[in-house]
């Protein structure tokens, strides 16, 4: 029965939520720019000119569709509490898109031979490409998002990305944060008493801003008094050059699509990821309907999809999501105007160039404990939503995700100059071929080992075959430097150190296990209760 109340769109409790989304998607933009800068060497200016209105502009278009779902639902239903869903950019994919993307594109044009302004502008069409196909993946999937999700086991989806919140998301923000302590970690202890155990600041100050402001406040003084040494927070930029931009109006042009041949083999990792937020929209869902508020699934993924393929087109490299804390939004008691504001905020921010300032004076250290919450909440979201005899297969999705983060790391000193030989030559390339594709290696292990503890061992023979194929043309397992895909035919110009572990021996391997499974499952006993010893 609808009430005659009307609905109380915007409330006292927006103030908060407002706070938590805005500096969430802050968050995502300052780490985009500055990991591409201080890791890539990617110029900052022409990334704040032309990667960050476009990747505002996805923000600014899920957020005002979420807004006037909420309306939408509230006519419908008749309730003055609903809470309208909240979408920002999704952080696993900024990892993902930074160091297995973008950075590396960025990277092979140099080596081409391209100037760095060209070089740049080659990875940011790669990524433009990219993030239009993730969102049109996405909408074909909120016609499939039931299908997918019984075929694919919650280990799998939700497995990968526990390990790229822990590996990428929690690790790398860590050492920064460790680096300079005194702002750091401060500003992450602020970070986990108040959003972590959800422990009410001191004037109900929302906690992320008391994070980011006492955080700042401390790096800012301990220069000035000299306890902590004085230097760059970000890349030296001229924030008032970076104001109104119109380099991402290019964008409008659509020359991006010229990049797309060189776009299709980092596909392995882009799907994925896309796949995640498929699966994470799916469960924001849920635990909206949880918390009384009803909206259709198909919809809610139809939005982020849409706020992808608009993003990516406007020159975005990073997609949309809606985000899995919907029900603490709504006990802060948001309704429709954290969303509504959050989309004015970020798109003023972006597409005005003000975001320039925000990046020059908000320090890494402040706000890097807010991805740590974020790295922390995905992990025990995905043990929390896996059954538990699945574990192992969560733990096991995590194993690949390690190998991309040591391959970043040694990465890192190859470029300085370390030249590796003889048996760690050896052990380098091992860490190559599992970080390559790992998003995808780490789904299908976890499939195969949930699948092993549910005693069905022809869907883990499936899993096998799955693996070799993916194996046979590099979508998992590539190993060639650039990570691209191949045909099983084409395979010139492997290192030497590949004898043995190139991918048509990799992918026997994954053939005999599926025959080995196949048989097994043959056995009498193989289907016995997965409590028996």
């Amino acid at each position: 029965m609808h009430s005659s109340h009307r609905y109380r769109w915007a409330t006292p409790g927006d103030v908060n939520a407002f706070f938590g989304l805005v500096i969430d998607n802050l968050a995502g933009l300052v780490l985009t720019v500055s990991l591409l800068a201080t890791v890539f060497g990617y110029p900052a200016d022409f990334a704040l000119g032309h990667l960050v209105p476009g990747t505002a502009v996805g923000v600014v278009v899920g957020d005002l569709l979420f807004t006037w779902m909420a309306f939408r639902l509230a006519r419908r239903t008749g309730r003055t509490d609903v809470t309208a869903m909240p979408l920002g950019l999704d952080t696993p994919s900024t990892f993902g898109m930074v160091f297995f993307v973008l950075g590396p594109a960025f990277r092979s044009a140099l080596e081409r031979g391209l100037a760095e302004e060209e070089a740049a502008r080659h990875a940011w069409h790669v990524g433009m490409c990219l993030i239009v196909a993730s969102g049109f993946f996405k909408l074909a999937c909120s016609f499939l998002a039931g299908p997918i999700r019984r075929i694919v086991p919650r280990a799998g989806l939700l497995g990968s990305l526990a390990a790229i919140a822990l590996a990428l998301i929690t690790f790398l923000p860590i050492l920064k944060i460790v680096a300079s302590p005194l702002a750091g970690l401060v500003a992450l202890g602020i970070t986990l008493a108040t959003l972590t155990a959800r422990l009410p600041f001191p004037g109900r100050l929302p906690g992320a801003l008391a994070a980011v402001v006492i955080g700042g406040a401390i790096q800012y003084l301990g220069v000035r008094v000299g306890w902590i040494p004085a230097g760059e927070a970000h890349v030296a930029i001229d924030p008032a050059a970076a104001m109104w931009p119109t380099e991402w109006l290019r964008a409008l042009r659509f020359e991006w699509l010229a990049a797309w041949n060189d776009a299709v083999h980092y596909l392995p990792i882009a799907i994925p990821f896309a796949l995640g937020t498929v699966v994470g929209g799916i469960d924001c869902t849920e635990s909206a309907a949880a918390a009384g508020d009803e909206y259709h699934t198909g919809r809610v993924i139809a939005v982020e999809g849409l706020a992808t393929v608009i993003a990516g087109a406007c020159g975005g490299v990073i997609q949309t999501t809606p985000y899995i804390g919907h029900p603490a939004y709504k006990a802060m008691g948001g309704r429709a105007a954290y969303t509504l504001a959050t989309a004015v905020f970020i798109g003023l921010a972006g597409l005005t160039g003000s975001f320039a300032w925000l990046y020059q004076v908000i320090p890494e250290p402040a706000i890097l404990p807010v991805l740590v919450f974020i790295g922390i909440e995905i992990t025990a979201q995905s043990f929390h939503a896996t059954p538990e005899r699945h574990y192992p297969a969560v733990a096991v999705a995590c194993i690949p995700a390690l190998a991309a983060l040591s391959k970043i790391q040694t990465d890192g000193l190859l470029a300085a100059g370390a030249k590796p030989a003889g048996p760690l030559l050896i052990d380098l390339f091992a860490v190559r071929i599992l970080a390559a594709g790992f998003i995808v290696t780490s789904l299908v292990w976890a499939g195969l080992v949930a699948a092993l503890v549910d005693r069905t061992l022809r869907a883990a023979a499936g899993w096998c075959l799955v693996a070799a194929a993916f194996t046979l043309v590099g979508v998992m397992h590539s190993p060639f430097a650039d990570g691209r895909l191949f045909l099983p035919w084409k395979l010139d110009g492997l290192p030497p150190e590949a004898t043995g572990r190139g991918p048509l021996e990799l992918a026997a391997s994954y053939g005999l296990l599926a025959v080995l499974f196949a048989a097994w499952s043959l056995w009498p006993a193989a289907d016995r209760d997965h409590s028996s010893p």
